[in-house]
């Protein structure tokens, strides 16, 4: 998630195609360094870009990335509603706020705020409404996660991230059925989905078909290789055949109280 909002926002060219800034060669320099990793490098260029620049908001958000790459969200926080100052409909900025508020400092409120003011923005936005639905849902507002989920699958039917999120809600609600079915019709999009395998292994779970959520956790595992999906895998495994462990068990449990009977009478 944290890859996703910076790589969306890293590579925002500046809007105003007339800004001086645009033409500017430390600027694209600076964000060069940005996106080769180097934050340290990047934060001082673009500090002195706004010696320069007082006024351009794109220059403040960057800043920004660049103090939260740094590990300092307060400055990072700073920089980025300085942009929003100066722009008050800048969509990246406003995103990354919202970002920030959730998952850095765990405000679902403010997120939800922020992710609200870009869906009025943006209302077309798939991405804006998916936004506004994961902090509803950290919230634990689940109808109202469903709802933003539903609109972004509405304006894009194959978007794999409001699928596999409206899944996840339905799993929450014990609607299997619904939940199955938007992890299947994400996976058709995308096979390799993290999410929803990981959504439709619970699923079949739940819904009892062990097999089946083997058989979606070996394909994680292929994926992506991780000891908490062989754990899940083996529990699985517990449970398809706690018959045999249990016969094995009762067999070691009869020998042994043979033997027991078995020793007074030899001896």
């Amino acid at each position: 998630m944290v890859l996703a909002v910076l790589a969306g926002v890293s590579f925002t060219i500046v809007r105003d195609a007339g800004s001086s800034l645009s033409q500017e060669a430390r600027w694209a320099e600076a964000r060069k360094l940005l996106a080769e990793g180097d934050a340290i490098a990047a934060k001082s260029a673009f500090e002195q870009l706004q010696t320069e620049f007082p006024k351009e908001p794109d220059l403040y958000l960057f800043l920004g990335i660049s103090q939260l790459r740094l590990r300092n969200p307060d400055a990072a926080v700073v920089a980025i509603k300085k942009a929003i100052d100066l722009d008050p409909n800048h969509i990246e900025a406003r995103t990354l706020l919202g970002w920030i508020d959730l998952e850095v400092r765990g405000d679902a409120d403010a997120a939800i705020g922020e992710y609200a003011k870009v869906v009025e923005i943006r209302p077309d936005s798939p991405q804006a409404h998916v936004n506004l639905g994961v902090a509803y849902k950290k919230k634990g507002e689940l109808n109202s996660a469903l709802e933003n989920y539903n609109r972004a699958v509405e304006l894009q039917g194959d978007y794999v991230e409001a699928l596999s999120n409206r899944g996840w809600v339905y799993i929450e609600q014990e609607k299997w059925q619904e939940a199955r079915r938007d992890f299947d019709q994400a996976l058709k999009v995308k096979p390799e989905d993290r999410g929803a395998l990981q959504g439709l292994a619970q699923v079949l779970e739940n819904t009892r078909d062990y097999a089946g959520a083997q058989r979606v956790l070996n394909r994680l595992n292929a994926e992506s290789p991780n000891f908490v999906y062989w754990l899940q895998w083996g529990r699985l495994g517990l449970i398809r055949y706690w018959w045999i462990l249990f016969l094995i068990a009762l067999a070691f449990l009869v020998k042994g109280r043979f033997m027991k009977a078995r020793t007074p009478t030899d001896g």
